[in-house]
């Protein structure tokens, strides 16, 4: 029972079939995927926003584009060091 409880698991018959499948069950930190998703979310808003400006005044700037390239960065950066930290668990 403890160890249902630390795994995050409810209820018994799906600790049972999960140890019965797999033999072990692993948590994961899911909080990197979170802020992923919440710098994806910043970034299709200002993607919007540009698109807005851009239908609006019929021309792009290039600090518009700079600062979705930086946002864009940043996502990558957050996502290859999930993957970094993934690539350990066996």
């Amino acid at each position: 029972m403890q160890k249902m409880e630390l795994a995050g698991v409810r209820k018994i018959s799906a600790y049972m079939r999960k140890m019965a499948i797999d033999g072990h069950v692993i948590m994961l930190d899911l909080s990197d995927i979170k802020e992923v998703e919440r710098l994806l979310g910043e970034y299709t808003d200002t993607l919007k926003k540009f698109e807005k400006k851009a239908e609006e005044t019929d021309c792009i700037y290039l600090q518009d584009i700079k600062q979705l390239q930086a946002e864009l960065d940043e996502i990558w950066e957050t996502l290859k060091e999930i993957l970094f930290r993934l690539s350990f668990i066996k």
